[in-house]
């Protein structure tokens, strides 16, 4: 007789996937909000990021509920992927795709690529221990528009937001779904609004790299 455990266990997986999905969700929104003030110049990006440093337990708090999110989050992502591999170990000879959307299909290669652009973000833009210039823990605008004005780091900034919305995307579609909220009346609409937060999430962020190669967004003058 086959045991319900290990599918009460994926069904505990998808929720936990479910729940961090949306507090990263939330993360990536708030976060875009924060760099808008990029285009108001350094005074007030760096006093953004001033308030943040002058309160520690707010911002450590913060770090170790995004940490945890994340960890958990891949965890259950790379058990439910095994569960899957086991339960079909033979691929299929040919797969039909028409009910599979180009965002699902991506699912298991852009969390991996978006798992080491936040590692490569943080050394970057945070730590910087990998910026090529000179890095200021007190100066943000700067450290990004030096950061940026390298085509090579800007494109992979791209290609990274492009990742980034491919999963948000069907992420936040699962997301409903698992908690029983996407039904067939609002299948259409509620996609269309994801996919509009989607698109609106990565054209802004992809807007800071190009803003700074395009020279809208320069360095202070010394």
């Amino acid at each position: 007789m086959t045991s319900e455990r290990p599918a009460f266990g994926s069904i505990a997986l998808k929720a936990v996937m479910a729940l961090t999905g949306l507090v990263l969700y939330g993360f990536v929104f708030v976060h875009m909000v924060g760099n808008l003030q990029l285009y108001s110049g350094p005074e007030k990006i760096n006093r953004y990021a001033a308030f943040l440093k002058a309160t520690p337990a707010l911002l450590w708090g913060f770090r170790a509920v995004l940490l945890g999110a994340v960890s958990l989050h891949a965890v259950a992502a790379i058990i439910l992927w095994r569960r899957n591999r086991a339960a079909r170990p033979v691929g299929y000879a040919s797969q039909d795709f028409q009910a599979a959307t180009i965002t699902s299909r991506t699912m298991y290669w852009t969390g991996p690529m978006l798992g080491l652009f936040i590692v490569y973000h943080l050394l970057h833009l945070t730590v910087g221990s990998v910026h090529q210039g000179p890095f200021s823990h007190t100066d943000v605008y700067s450290n990004v528009v030096i950061a940026f004005s390298n085509p090579a780091v800007s494109i992979f900034y791209v290609l990274a937001m492009v990742a980034l919305g491919f999963h948000i995307f069907h992420g936040a579609v699962s997301l409903f779904q698992t908690l029983g909220l996407k039904t067939p009346k609002y299948e259409k609409p509620l996609k269309a609004v994801l996919m509009a937060v989607s698109t609106v999430i990565v054209v802004v962020n992809v807007s800071f790299p190009i803003a700074v190669l395009a020279g809208l967004v320069r360095p202070v003058a010394s």
